[in-house]
């Protein structure tokens, strides 16, 4: 059957994206929403989430999403006020510096849990809310280009990213059967409205070398790949992680000198 445009309409669908009060899941909540779907933002900041759900006219759920209680309790308001949940975005996520000879078990707890614990409690809550109503669904898992590669200083924070790629692709052959697809979303440089007070215009022209397309992306970028993966134009993409950042991942390391406009491999021309 040819392609349609309406493929990607969302229209009727409930979505529950985590960590949607701002950055990345407050894009994705926008985009979401933009193509019609009934958004519940899960968010743990009250001020963020009150404002990031009424951007979309959805629900706001002040919610922690690393307590399986208040996960149960966020699940069952969305379904009773907006209803079954057919799309899921996993985003919630933080990062501290944690150089592997310093770290405490602590600090690495703090990472596992803000970055892995959580997907594995909503994804399970939400799929078996999923099986239950029969409908099928797509659930998104948001990871990071730290999980396919070293990040020095980093290292709980891209072990748990990395967990969320493998979770992603086993989850993807546990829940086939029932019409529920799940995939990831890899970003790397995306200038979120936090990210750009920290840095400035300069700092962030600078960042922007090392990305082959030659600038950092936006969040509506990734509200873009998540609004495909969520509707029926990725009908037959599931297990899969997609790379949204302007090539980095495909560059491995490569980026064009400054001076000569040609492409080196670390600091200096290649000989």
């Amino acid at each position: 059957m040819p392609i349609d445009p309406s493929a990607v309409s969302l229209a009727g669908r409930v979505a529950v994206v985590t960590g949607g009060g701002a950055g990345i899941g407050r894009g994705i909540a926008a985009g979401l929403a933009a193509f019609g779907a009934r958004v519940a933002v899960w968010e743990r900041d009250e001020t963020s989430c009150a404002a990031a759900a009424a951007e979309v006219d959805g629900l706001g759920l002040v919610t922690d999403v690393r307590d399986a209680g208040a996960v149960d309790e966020a699940l069952a308001r969305t379904v009773e006020q907006l209803g079954p949940v057919q799309i899921l975005v996993n985003n919630a996520g933080g990062t501290f510096a944690s150089p592997l000879l310093e770290t405490s078990e602590n600090g690495w707890d703090a990472l596992y849990r803000s970055n892995l614990r959580h997907v594995l409690l909503c994804t399970q809550r939400v799929a078996r809310s999923m099986v239950e109503t029969g409908r099928g669904g797509s659930i998104i898992n948001v990871t990071s280009i730290e999980g396919v590669r070293a990040a020095p200083g980093y290292a709980a924070y891209a072990a748990a990213k990395a967990g969320v790629i493998n979770y992603t692709q086993t989850a993807a052959l546990e829940l086939a059967e029932h019409g529920i697809r799940v995939n990831g979303l890899a970003p790397d440089f995306t200038v979120t409205e936090g990210l750009a007070q920290m840095s400035g215009p300069q700092a962030l022209r600078r960042a922007g070398r090392m990305v082959p397309l030659g600038r950092g992306g936006h969040v509506d970028e990734m509200a873009g790949a998540a609004v495909f993966l969520a509707s029926d134009l990725s009908s037959y993409v599931t297990g899969q992680t997609i790379h949204v950042d302007g090539g980095t991942h495909a560059a491995g390391g490569w980026y064009r000198h400054p001076e000569s406009g040609r492409y080196t491999l670390g600091p200096g021309e290649p000989s």
